[in-house]
């Protein structure tokens, strides 16, 4: 399946708040910046002509709040909230908001609404796209939903496992053993005694490294030629 982008805006009339919005953007694979408006109004007209997925929007600003702009918008993206006020939060899901998210934010809350945005999208957007096809983890104390189509690889850490995803990692108490066996054969393999990988996001690989995106992993001598027969099977099913 092709990576989902969502194209996003910015409507925060602090132009510090914008920055910090724009690094975090810029540093997520499946999100573009289209454009920023440091008012409500300025970003009524520029919406007009402009196809966006997603805003990054501050409530209060001067004269139009984010939710006047809401109100004047006759289609109507997904909203991920930015405050620094927990007062509106309860009108903000009135909009039917992705999230809610008080300044400063934390790059960890910040990946998690975006998950959510892109999933929401995948779900009334691409054709084929299974809302079923995924696991349950325990992390941080909180279980989690992933997204098999979503899950890069798995690594090995001691008594844990870190599952690295298209959006973010985290790490799970479990074996490679035990977690190996939670995930389907056809479309996951382990690669060395440290790695399981995602067949369908392998981009290279030569007789001792695999590429998945910019990440480099070892392949062990004796799994080189399982993967070429997985490889080969998964391009022809």
């Amino acid at each position: 399946m092709e990576k989902t982008v969502l194209n996003c805006a910015i409507v925060d009339d602090s132009s510090l708040q914008r920055l910090s919005i724009v690094k975090l953007i810029q540093n997520h694979p499946s999100l573009n910046l289209v454009a920023e408006y440091n008012n409500a109004i300025e970003a009524k007209m520029g919406l007009l002509d402009t196809q966006i997925d997603l805003i990054f929007l501050d409530i209060e600003m001067p004269i139009l709040s984010g939710f006047d702009l809401l109100d004047d918008l006759s289609v109507k993206p997904q909203i991920i909230f930015i405050t620094g006020k927990t007062k509106y939060a309860f009108k903000a899901f009135d909009y039917d908001a992705v999230d809610y998210l008080r300044k400063p934010i934390s790059k960890e809350r910040f990946l998690n609404a975006v998950h959510k945005a892109i999933t929401n999208h995948r779900l009334h957007n691409e054709d084929g796209f299974d809302d079923e096809d995924f696991i349950f983890v325990k992390s941080n104390l909180k279980k989690r939903k992933v997204f098999l189509n979503e899950l890069r690889y798995i690594e090995a850490l001691g008594d844990y496992v870190k599952l690295v995803t298209e959006h973010d990692s985290l790490v799970v108490l479990s074996t490679m053993k035990n977690f190996e066996s939670l995930l389907p054969a056809d479309r996951f393999l382990r690669i060395h005694k440290s790695y399981i990988v995602n067949l369908d996001k392998v981009e290279r690989y030569n007789s001792k490294v695999i590429e998945i995106d910019n990440d480099q992993l070892p392949l062990s001598r004796n799994r080189k030629t399982q993967l070429v027969e997985a490889l080969t099977a998964s391009m022809k099913a």
